[in-house]
Order: C-alpha cells, then structure tokens, then sequence
C-alpha cells in the first residue's frame, strides 16, 4: 500500500525518509482554529485526526498525519499558554524570554488511516523541555543564528536550540521535530507496515 505523508512540514518529510520508507507528501487544507473550549491535547488529537481524513479524500492508502502544539507551564494546567509557530522575530523573543527558566510541554499529535479499511489510530505524544535561564543577549544572539519562525516554541532542538535548554524528558526526542516515530513505528506495524 502506498504511505502518504499528510504534511507540508520539511521536518516530518526529513523523518519520515529517514525510515527508508517509500512515501508522498500531500498537504492537508483544514482549518487548524482551537475550539473555545479545547485543551491543547484535544487540539492536536482533533487536528491530527482531521488532517489524515482530508488527505483520504484525494489519495489511498495509508496516511500519516500529525499536529504540534507547544505549551508552557503556568504551573495552572488550565491557563497553560500555547506557542503557535512564531512568524516574527518580536514573537519569537517573545517566547523564549516567557520559555525562560520555565518547562515546554510539547504535544504532538499523530494519526494514521488505513483508507482500504478505514482503520485509524490516534495518539498524543508529550515531550518536555526545561529552559536554562536565559539573558535577553543570549535570546537574541540564538535567534540571529537560527531560523525559527516555522518552529512552534521558537527553537531547534535538533540544530543550535539544545544550547537553550537543562533537560529534555519524553519518549521519542523526534515527537518535538514534530513527528513521534517510535510511535509511528508501533502504528505502522499494526497495518503490516515493518520497517525492519
């Protein structure tokens, strides 16, 4: 059967190929607005789910998608503040100065539907990183060497980002690239897909 990404990402496309599995990209157009009452796990578990039966209308086979949302720790698990992508560069200061000595939770969502049977399987995987903390001087300096205004969080881990953090805490370090491959792996294995 044929493995389609559902995703536009770079990021999940370079994961994905490191598999050594032979797949395509298709681009899902949702609307990715949270509901007024939606946790930041319901979002990424809906979203994820929503993208895979997009894509399922104009292609077959198995679909792969995935949703992010990173949040931060208020310490009140329902005030806890979602960093979307930044798209600026104030945004994204914004945010690893708020990130600052405090923990990221990131939440990524991932889907995968067998379109033959319709078959699907929905996780949420939680990866967290603990913030040093960081000087505006050092916040700037990172940002000038890095691009992350596609990054939800406003960093890399797998780049110059790890220099931003104490610790990381999760399963699958790939979950904060924005797609969750040990749980990918389980999944595919389940529809027959063995990537050993």
């Amino acid at each position: 059967m044929s493995l389609i990404l559902a995703s536009s990402s770079p990021f999940r496309k370079a994961i994905l190929e490191r598999l050594g599995v032979p797949f395509i990209t298709a681009s899902p157009d949702i609307d990715e607005s949270r509901n007024t009452s939606e946790s930041p796990y319901e979002l990424v578990y809906r979203l994820s789910e929503e993208k895979a039966k997009e894509v399922a209308k104009t292609h077959s086979g198995i679909i792969i998608a995935s949703d992010q949302v990173a949040t931060l720790d208020t310490g009140n698990k329902t005030n806890d503040e979602i960093f979307n992508k930044p798209r600026t560069h104030e945004n994204a200061f914004l945010q690893l100065k708020k990130s600052s000595g405090k923990t990221v939770t990131f939440l990524t969502g991932i889907a995968l539907l067998n379109t033959e049977t319709s078959a699907i399987q929905v996780h949420v995987e939680p990866f967290k990183v603990n913030f040093k903390q960081l000087t505006d001087n050092q916040i700037s300096s990172y940002l000038e060497k890095e691009d992350v205004l596609n990054c939800a969080g406003s960093f890399k881990s797998e780049g110059l980002g790890i220099a931003l953090f104490s610790s990381m805490e999760g399963r699958d370090p790939n979950s904060l690239i924005g797609l969750p491959t040990i749980k990918l792996i389980e999944m595919l294995a389940k529809e027959n897909v063995h990537i050993l």
